[in-house]
């Protein structure tokens, strides 16, 4: 029994023994595979149920814009051209009869009245005309006296008194011719103005019909400017007018002239607007500004920013009710320095002044007011100071 204990083990005893070995790797390779697989299986459970716990996104909050309240205000509308001022007269002073110039007593751009000498021509020649036709006159005269005393005495006629009178008519008329001739050789002003050119010096002779001087009357003075088609209703005979002219003079005025047809090279209308000008100061030939004012308005004042274009093209502002976003359609109807005139939005507004260009008509929005963020600089600055 020893000996055979000691004997080392038979080919059958050994290949037992690999059995069992192989035996247990195997049960081993199955139960880590087992583990794996449960372990997979338990973190896709896992996953599958806190999955959308963990990927769920909240969503986004509404974009911010800044709103200012507006509520609409009247404002004057008015149409605006540019001029230029026209004297009310301005004419040549002709001679009405031949002669040498002998005196000239007014100088360029004297003021003159009406009646005032310009000129004095040589009228000896009239004169003597007038002399003779007095003397006829005179004689004419004699001559009725006479035939009426013998007519009243019974010794003349009345045929003779007849022959006395249309002589002494005559002689009159030739006196009026005489004394109308001459007076024609004094070249006066036909109105009161001033003499802006001589035209002749002294002796120089002036053929009947030459022109001695210009004259021109600048009171009151006119501003002629032209309409568009499109504006022509909006103007009429009576309406007041702002007019300032380029040397920085402003005046009143009233439109006094509407042209009835338009100019046919340019397709507008004339009118005139007159201005009293006693003082002459205005001088006329120079530019200016008229503004007629034509209808009141009720509109918002914006910035140009604030305007915007939907997606056909159309101008308008878009605002914020109850939180959504509204696009109004407006009609820009006046600017002025710092903005623009607007209609068609509601009376009162909230206006969206920054982010508009980023928001749509119907979106919802967060409204932060103007006012509030124009005051938070101020607010911080008093906190500093109170920190301090």
């Amino acid at each position: 029994m020893p000996e055979h204990s000691d004997a080392a083990p038979t080919t059958e005893q050994k290949d037992m023994r690999r059995d069992r070995g192989a035996s247990r790797s195997f049960w081993m390779a199955c139960a880590i595979l087992a583990a794996i697989i449960a372990w997979m299986g338990s973190g896709f459970f896992a996953e599958k149920e806190t999955g959308p716990a963990q990927t769920a996104v909240a969503p986004p909050p509404p974009p911010s814009v800044v709103v200012r309240n507006s509520t609409a205000g009247s404002v004057q509308l008015s149409f605006s051209a540019q001029g230029q001022a026209l004297p009310e007269r301005d004419t040549d002073i002709v001679t009405e009869t031949a002669g040498t110039v002998v005196a000239l007593p007014v100088r360029k751009g004297q003021m003159v009245e009406r009646g005032a000498v310009i000129a004095q021509l040589d009228a000896s020649r009239a004169e003597a005309a007038l002399s003779q036709a007095q003397e006829e006159q005179s004689r004419a005269r004699r001559e009725l006296d006479n035939a009426t005393t013998l007519l009243d005495r019974g010794a003349g006629t009345v045929d003779r008194v007849a022959e006395a009178r249309a002589a002494l008519a005559a002689a009159e008329a030739q006196v009026s011719s005489a004394q109308e001739t001459l007076s024609n050789f004094t070249v006066v002003a036909p109105f009161d103005g001033s003499i802006e050119n001589l035209l002749l010096n002294d002796g120089e002779y002036a053929a009947a019909g030459a022109a001695v001087a210009r004259i021109v009357d600048s009171d009151p003075i006119t501003v002629a400017i032209q309409i568009p088609q499109q504006s022509r209703e909006r103007i009429e005979v009576g309406q007041s007018a702002q007019v300032r002219f380029i040397t920085g003079q402003t005046r009143e005025g009233v439109v006094e002239f509407v042209a009835s047809a338009a100019s046919p090279e340019t397709r507008t209308f004339l009118a005139e607007v007159r201005i009293d000008n006693p003082d002459g100061a205005i001088r006329p030939g120079v530019s200016a500004e008229v503004t007629i004012p034509t209808r009141e308005e009720t509109a918002h004042f914006v910035e140009a920013s604030v305007v915007s274009l939907s997606p056909e093209g159309t101008t308008g502002i878009k605002t914020v009710e109850d939180d959504v976003v509204r696009f109004h359609e407006v009609d820009l109807i006046k600017a002025e320095i710092g903005g623009l005139w607007a209609t068609g939005l509601p009376e009162t507004a909230q206006i969206i002044t920054v982010g508009q260009g980023f928001v749509r008509a119907g979106e919802t929005v967060r409204t932060q007011s103007e006012a509030a963020l124009e005051d938070q600089p101020a607010s911080a600055a008093d906190n500093d100071e109170a920190n301090r």
